[in-house]
């Protein structure tokens, strides 16, 4: 009882996953990647096993069909299943089982594809196609851009409660992410998965130049503009500034020193 959708993005390569669902912890379930292999969304009577043995199929070589059809030929349940595959190279197969609740569909395009179960009507798969395709930023941004458009074209009948969006790199460990947010139970699933990506970016940007500037510019609380502009001041060698801008933090609490060292120590190596 979920849409989602996966894609590639492709100047950078990266694979993703977005999810909105009236399910409690639906991110738990249905989103999958793998870099440089593909990505899975596994939903409607959901089964989680066909996230990680599809990954494991695309590792093999099987194309997103075979591997597609490998699992539902091993399951007796396939008809309640809806799954998508994605490959690394963008080709997508998809199956919307003939017992999931409707209204229930997909629809693919170029290195994507957008499912949707227990929703409101066919418009909901079909404008996060349109939506993912007409997007512009981040993987990340425009794979949340197609979750909006869904949900404007009205979404799951039942209401919202949880989101999710997985990006891994083009290339990569398994275990490499680019962005793995969860939104288990919010009345704005949509708006906090927003507010956490915005976070997210904040934290990213953190580890560049400017990083007091950057920190205000994504609304960070004030103890990470606080350390933005000790690092800030650090990178730059001004010592005495950096000390007046920790010394408030001492007289509160002194391990912040130990605290202080540790991550000057963390930078030598």
């Amino acid at each position: 009882m979920t849409y989602s959708i996966v894609a590639r993005d492709e100047k950078s390569g990266e694979l993703g996953v977005a999810v909105q669902s009236r399910a409690f912890a639906a991110a738990a379930v249905v989103p999958w990647a793998w870099p440089g292999v593909g990505a899975v969304a596994t939903q409607a009577y959901g089964e989680k096993s066909y996230g990680p043995l599809g990954l494991e199929l695309l590792r093999a070589g099987k194309p997103p069909k075979l591997a597609l059809d490998g699992l539902l030929a091993a399951d007796p349940q396939f008809q309640t299943r809806q799954v998508a595959i994605l490959a690394a190279d963008g080709e997508v197969a998809v199956h919307t089982g003939k017992r999931t609740i409707p209204a229930s569909g997909h629809r693919i395009g170029d290195g994507v594809s957008a499912q949707a179960n227990c929703v409101a009507g066919p418009a909901v798969w079909e404008s996060m196609v349109d939506a993912f395709a007409e997007a512009s930023g981040t993987l990340a941004r425009r794979l949340l851009a197609a979750l909006d458009a869904a949900e404007a074209a009205g979404g799951d009948w039942r209401g919202k409660q949880a989101a999710g969006l997985l990006v891994v790199p083009a290339e990569g460990p398994p275990w490499e992410r680019v962005s793995d947010l969860r939104v288990d139970d919010h009345s704005e699933p949509l708006r906090e998965l927003r507010r956490l990506l915005d976070l997210e970016d904040g934290y990213r940007a953190l580890d560049g130049d400017n990083r007091a500037e950057a920190a205000r510019a994504f609304h960070m609380d004030a103890l990470d503009v606080r350390f933005a502009e000790i690092l800030d001041a650090a990178q730059a060698g001004d010592m005495r500034r950096g000390r007046e801008l920790l010394a408030p933090l001492l007289a509160d609490e002194p391990r912040w020193a130990d605290y202080m060292r540790a991550l000057a120590d963390a930078a030598e190596l």
